[in-house]
């Protein structure tokens, strides 16, 4: 892969990485602060069961939305890890090139079309 096409894809992981550290910190502060709520004995709802399961099922999305945004992140991290050991754009189990239209749509990409439809053939 060219250095240029690599700059244009490390910039993009760097952007699609602050967006992700942004929203986890959303989702952080809005986990800390219900968890505050919970200690404090403070809700800004009735005491009412159903008032109570709302509060704890919207904590749970939340938390689901954050641990997959943190895989995404993890996923991230390697592509730019790929990108410092120069071997970026080529897929890890063929070592055949990962076509562009491919990392423009997934920038993370490890796995090229074939041996991912392998793995998720594989999965089933």
């Amino acid at each position: 892969m060219k250095a240029r096409d690599l700059k244009y894809f490390e910039k993009l992981l760097l952007e699609k990485r602050q967006t992700l550290l942004h929203e986890l910190g959303y989702f952080g502060n809005q986990t800390m602060s219900a968890n505050a709520r919970d200690i404090s004995g403070s809700y800004p709802y009735s005491e009412h069961p159903a008032d109570q399961g709302t509060e704890s099922m919207d904590q749970e999305q939340a938390y689901d939305l954050a641990t997959r945004e943190g895989r995404f992140l993890f996923h991230i991290d390697e592509a730019l890890e790929r990108i410092k050991d120069g071997i970026y754009g080529r897929c890890t189990e063929c070592n055949q090139e990962i076509s562009r239209t491919r990392l423009e749509a997934v920038p993370h990409a490890r796995l090229c079309i074939a041996c991912k439809s392998k793995e998720e053939e594989n999965r089933v």
